[in-house]
């Protein structure tokens, strides 16, 4: 089975903003149906919706918590009232508690572990299964670099980001002979309101180790996420695409 883009339901998880709002627009700038998902009803995730509705973007929005199973099992239910099953599923949405392992708490720990990789898994499950029966599926999860090299103040995050491409491997083994792939894209430093506030020293020194001399943006990593969606990547699957510049070889 293969598909054009115009033709596919797309679901973003974390896409109110930031790399997530990125990756939503450029699919509905295709012609998709993009479905954006945020953890709560929120200012930013209001606005986003507003602004794809004034484009005149084909777009729904549902907020819910994708470490919550239950709450992804009636997000996925009502994207099927509206636009029927999904073809791309986005694993975005993530969240970091930096600290130093000596002093991480435990709600430290599993608050990212919950997000960033329960919720892969929640938001996976519900989407495979129809994926699998149309013979046509794209999975993209967005992991990091911080996921092959580590970091220090962020062990729950690496293990978290670490997890996701193990899981991303693992699923690819599964459901491959069906036509759905499932892969990484992996980000380096892209500028964000994050990086921005970060002092110069420190961004210079993180320019130092990218080969390409420049910071990464989000529309870097929603051009592979479109990339991986397309039908002519049929052949890829459980890779790990880094978005970083050469920062990581």
């Amino acid at each position: 089975m293969t598909m054009k883009m115009n033709e596919m339901n797309v679901l973003v998880t974390g896409a109110s903003r930031g790399i997530g709002k990125r990756i939503a627009e450029a699919f509905a700038l295709s012609g998709a149906n993009v479905v954006l998902n945020a953890s709560r009803e929120s200012e930013h995730f209001s606005n986003t919706l507003k602004e794809f509705e004034s484009a005149g973007y084909s777009v729904m929005a549902y907020a819910c918590d994708v470490s919550d199973p239950d709450a992804v099992s009636s997000m996925i239910k009502a994207i099927n009232e509206r636009f029927g099953n999904i073809h791309v599923l986005v694993n975005n949405a993530g969240i970091t508690r930096d600290m130093l392992l000596m002093r991480m708490s435990e709600a430290e720990w599993d608050d990212v572990l919950d997000i960033n990789l329960k919720g892969t898994f929640n938001c996976t499950k519900a989407c495979v299964r129809p994926m699998m029966k149309q013979g046509f599926g794209r999975i993209i999860n967005i992991s990091s670099v911080v996921g092959l090299t580590g970091n220090p103040g962020q062990a729950n995050y690496a293990a978290s980001k670490a997890g996701m491409i193990g899981f991303t491997k693992a699923v690819a083994k599964e459901i491959g002979k069906k036509g759905v792939t499932c892969n990484v894209v992996a980000p380096g430093f892209i500028e964000s309101d994050m990086t921005g506030v970060l002092p110069e020293d420190i961004k210079a020194k993180y320019l130092e180790n990218i080969a390409v001399g420049r910071f990464g943006t989000a529309d870097d990593v929603a051009n592979a996420v479109l990339f991986l969606a397309n039908e002519n990547s049929s052949f890829i699957t459980g890779q790990v695409l880094t978005v970083d510049g050469g920062m990581v070889m």
